[in-house]
């Protein structure tokens, strides 16, 4: 089986970028049940990135779940008045 081909972002659009959205933001989704904060922050940067290059009608055609979701954990989890990761009071966090 030949390996697939990579397409760049960048590249898709219409139907193609709708599903790729989706799929990024249903990847981050796994992420975080999953409670790993890093891979899902880094999807969901993805899946927003892609987000908002789709039309309002594009937009309607991503399932409300996914809609919600996206922008729930956007505002609340990754939001700007929150504490970017790794800059936290000195002693906390990771053990070296």
């Amino acid at each position: 089986m030949p390996p697939k081909r990579k397409v760049n972002d960048d590249d898709l659009s219409g139907p193609a970028l709708v599903k790729e959205a989706a799929r990024r933001i249903r990847l981050a989704r796994t992420h975080w049940d999953a409670h790993r904060n890093g891979a899902c922050r880094l999807e969901r940067t993805r899946a927003l990135a892609l987000y908002e290059r789709l039309t309002p009608t594009e937009k309607d055609q991503i399932p409300q779940v996914l809609r919600v979701w996206l922008r729930y954990r956007s505002e609340k989890y990754f939001g700007d008045d929150r504490t970017p990761p790794g800059s936290g009071p000195p002693g906390r966090g990771r053990r070296n």
